[in-house]
This record gives structure tokens, C-alpha cells and sequence, in this order.
């Protein structure tokens, strides 16, 4: 069942009970992604590591061991 046809379930089952409907697929997925942002900088703070920068630069240390190699 994809997530579109449990939503509608969902809503057809609420209205029928006289309850609020449900909310829409990715209407709270912003707010989760800054969630865990906030929860992995106060983690860090918390271990007395830097609260930023961190994703950025594993990022950048992932994407230059991809790079083009030299003598190939």
C-alpha cells in the first residue's frame, strides 16, 4: 500500500468516526529534519565537540576521495 492510499484510508476512516483528519503526507518533514539537526548539535555540545560543521565536512571528505585521480 503506497503512502498516498494509506493517507486516504486514513481520512475516509476519520471522517467516518467524525474525527480530524489526518495530516497530509510530508507536512511535518521539515520540523523532524530541524529536530534532529537541534539533537545532534546538542549532542555534540553536550560531548564537548564542535556543535557545527561536522556533516559538512565528512561531506567534503567523502566527495574528494571520488574525485578524479591523478595518472589515471
Amino acid at each position: 500500500m503506497s503512502i498516498t492510499q494509506q493517507y486516504l484510508l486514513d481520512t475516509y476512516r476519520a471522517r467516518s468516526h467524525g474525527e480530524p483528519a489526518p495530516p497530509a503526507p510530508g507536512t511535518f518533514d521539515w520540523q523532524v529534519a530541524r529536530e534532529l539537526r537541534d539533537r545532534r548539535r546538542f549532542r555534540a555540545v553536550v560531548a564537548e565537540r564542535p556543535a557545527h560543521g561536522g556533516t559538512r565536512e565528512a561531506l567534503g571528505r567523502r566527495l574528494r576521495g571520488w574525485g578524479p585521480h591523478p595518472g589515471r
